[in-house]
């Protein structure tokens, strides 16, 4: 039987840039290498304007754009194009998943948790303790524990999200598929750096609440101590200049378009992450652009196979200091290819595209004679 897939997803931006956008974009072309022509892709609508109906529908699992007409629109299109199967994008979808469920039984029906959300809002609840943070971590722990109920393929990132699934909810993932992140990496990279005049620091990524308090805390405790100056890129702590800047010690830039040439001429990556869940982005986008990282355990959580290859983990700030005090007088590659090598092999495109056949069982992905993965199916 030919099985028909569809892809419930959130976003599918044209230029992803924040964590979830970059993996829900390789999850669709995942499946869209696997399915072609039996692929039929829904993506949500934006959420809507808070009120105080929206909130008691959030808190029946009614999240992320999901209502009453979403819900039939999707059952809808499930008869119409014969699927056999659903992809849900997204733990915090569970809403959706069990009203298909419901109307659908037959369907078999595969959530793809980006995070344990339940643990990840619990951390920004933690952080900004507030009446609507906490109706936030309510909402999405009742539509992940529908998701969960209700799925009949549960996916982690990581053993860990697994672990605190069977946890929180009863139930641990039925597969873990770690991170993936399509290749950032020009074609001259590996070979043409071109160098910057002075060596820094370089730390990347989203101003949500676990990269603020990580960063914040870095410049706290670890940049009074050390001689490289220390850049900080990411959509959204524009914001945060006259916080975090210091003068010759740390830059904010912001959002960039490119994030190619600030990894290419780094002399160090950090990760002062202490909080979230799932894994971080910024390490597998390290590694592709071969750069080693110096993060704390919550940053290499779902990387601990590779951590000491990839860089160093440090508890404390003195690790920080002591790390790059040392590593700022030895000499190093701009471009360690051992790294690389590391996230072709497990972080990739291609890396995922081999998970996603196995996991989704009726399709198989050839490899071609050069060891490139092929996106072409195998009938």
């Amino acid at each position: 039987m030919a099985h028909r897939m569809l892809l419930i997803t959130k976003s599918l931006a044209q230029r992803p840039s924040g964590g979830r956008e970059l993996l829900c974009k390789v999850n669709h072309d995942c499946l869209e290498a696997i399915y072609g022509d039996r692929l039929t892709v829904f993506e949500l609508p934006a959420s809507r304007t808070k009120t105080v109906r929206s909130l008691v529908g959030a808190l029946m699992g009614y999240i992320d754009g999901i209502d009453e007409d979403i819900v039939s629109g999707v059952c809808k299109l499930i008869r119409q194009d014969d699927i056999t199967k659903v992809f849900v994008d997204g733990s915090n979808l569970g809403r959706l998943t069990a009203e298909v469920k419901r109307k659908l039984p037959d369907v078999y029906v595969y959530t793809f948790f980006h995070n344990v959300e339940a643990r990840f809002f619990w951390g920004a609840l933690k952080q900004r303790k507030s009446p609507w943070a906490l109706a936030v971590l309510i909402a999405n722990y009742v539509a992940e524990r529908m998701s969960v109920r209700t799925s009949d393929n549960l996916i982690s990132l990581s053993s860990r999200d697994s672990k605190l699934l069977k946890r929180v909810y009863g139930r641990s993932a039925t597969t873990v598929s770690a991170i993936a992140l399509w290749d950032k990496l020009p074609r001259n990279g590996k070979a043409a750096p071109r160098g910057s005049p002075r060596k820094y620091i370089l730390f990347v990524g989203g101003a949500f609440y676990a990269n603020r308090s990580g960063i914040a805390w870095f410049i706290r405790n670890v940049v009074p101590h050390i001689q490289m100056k220390t850049y900080v890129v990411g959509r959204g702590f524009e914001a945060f200049r006259r916080e975090f800047e210091r003068t010759g010690k740390v830059e904010v830039i912001g959002g960039v378009d490119s994030l190619a040439d600030w990894y290419r001429d780094a002399h160090l990556i950090i990760a002062p992450v202490f909080d979230g869940s799932g894994m971080k982005t910024k390490v597998a986008e390290a590694l592709m652009f071969g750069k080693k990282i110096a993060g704390t355990p919550e940053a290499f959580s779902g990387y601990e196979d590779i951590v000491y290859v990839a860089g160093w983990k440090c508890r404390t700030a003195e690790d920080f200091i002591n790390v790059i005090n040392q590593t700022q007088f030895t000499p190093s590659p701009l471009f360690d290819q051992r790294l690389r090598d590391i996230y072709e092999k497990e972080y990739s495109y291609e890396a995922a595209l081999l998970r996603m056949s196995k996991i989704v069982g009726d399709d198989k992905i050839s490899v071609d004679a050069d060891g490139l993965y092929d996106a072409r199916r195998v009938e």
